[in-house]
C-alpha cells in the first residue's frame, strides 16, 4: 500500500466522501480532495494544475474548490475558482488552511480534511446556496495520483 493510499483507512475515506456530500447538499458549490505522494514545486500551483485536469472549472457557477495534499511532503493548498475566490471574505482561505493545519499537525488528518471540506462548505452554502434545479457536477470520492 503507498503512503497516499495510507494517509486515510477506506472507512475515513468514506466520512471524508460522506462529509462532501453534506457540505455540498445545501449549496451549488462542488468541492473535491486529491492526495498525491508528492510535490514538485508550489503547491498552490500543483493544485491548479489539479483543478484543471480534474474539470473542476466546469461548474456553472465557477464555485468548485479543490483541497490538494502531497502526503509524503506534508504540504497542501485549497484551490478555490474565481466564482467562489470573488464571493469569500478576505483571509478566508488563510482561516480554512489554519483550522486544516492545526490537525495535520496533530497527526489528525482525517479531521483536518474534514475542517476543509466543511468550511469550503459553509462558505459555498453562504454565497452559492442550493436551488432547484442544482445538480451535483462532479465526483465526490477522493481523487488520487
Amino acid at each position: 500500500m503507498s503512503e497516499v493510499e495510507e494517509l486515510l483507512t477506506p472507512e475515513e475515506e468514506t466520512e471524508v466522501v460522506e462529509a462532501i456530500r453534506e457540505a455540498e447538499r445545501e449549496t451549488s458549490g462542488e468541492i473535491r480532495v486529491h492526495l498525491e505522494y508528492s510535490v514538485k514545486g508550489e503547491p498552490l500551483k500543483r493544485a491548479g494544475e489539479l483543478f484543471y485536469a480534474l474539470k473542476m472549472e466546469n461548474t456553472r457557477e465557477r464555485n468548485g474548490v479543490l483541497i490538494y495534499i502531497a502526503v509524503h511532503d506534508h504540504r497542501f493548498a485549497i484551490y478555490g475558482d474565481k466564482g467562489i475566490d470573488k464571493a469569500v471574505p478576505e483571509g478566508f482561505w488563510d482561516t480554512t488552511r489554519d483550522a486544516m493545519q492545526k490537525n495535520f499537525r496533530k497527526g489528525a488528518f482525517k479531521e483536518g480534511i474534514l475542517a476543509g471540506v466543511r468550511s469550503a462548505g459553509r462558505e459555498l452554502k453562504a454565497h452559492f446556496p442550493w436551488r432547484p434545479g442544482d445538480e451535483n457536477e462532479l465526483s465526490n470520492e477522493v481523487s488520487k495520483s
